[in-house]
């Protein structure tokens, strides 16, 4: 029924220009407003695209909702921390002192973050 559908996914904002202006100019992503709709049009690599809409009672998701797979996680760590972006640390995952928890055989090297409507966000390692 759906092989072919070319599906998306989407989360909800608190202030869309907020979120324009995060995952365009901070993170770097090609972002378009799609002012018809009122929603925002992350294109990602591999011509994914995921939605982005504003919800008057927004409550940040409390999992990961966006990963970003990096050859250097340390590295975009650093160029996202001189962009003001601030690493998150959770109970049982034992961060270093940027925020990076090192995965051991199976599980990935990540870090996570949160956009400003406070939904989590990930760099991790793209491959072993």
């Amino acid at each position: 029924m759906f092989e072919n559908s070319r599906a998306f996914s989407g989360f909800a904002v608190d202030d869309l220009d907020k979120a324009e202006e995060f995952y365009g100019a901070t993170l770097g992503l090609s972002v378009s407003r799609q002012e018809e709709m009122s929603v925002l049009r992350l294109d990602l690599a591999g011509g994914t695209t995921v939605m982005v809409y504003p919800k008057e009672d927004h409550r940040p998701a409390i999992y990961t909702i966006l990963n970003f797979p990096v050859d250097d996680v340390e590295g975009a760590v650093d160029q996202l921390t001189a962009r003001g972006v601030t690493f998150e640390r959770y109970e049982g995952f034992e961060a270093d002192a940027k925020g990076i928890v090192h995965g051991d055989e199976g599980t990935p090297t990540i870090a996570w973050f949160k956009d400003p409507a406070g939904n989590i966000l990930s760099v991790l390692n793209d491959g072993p």
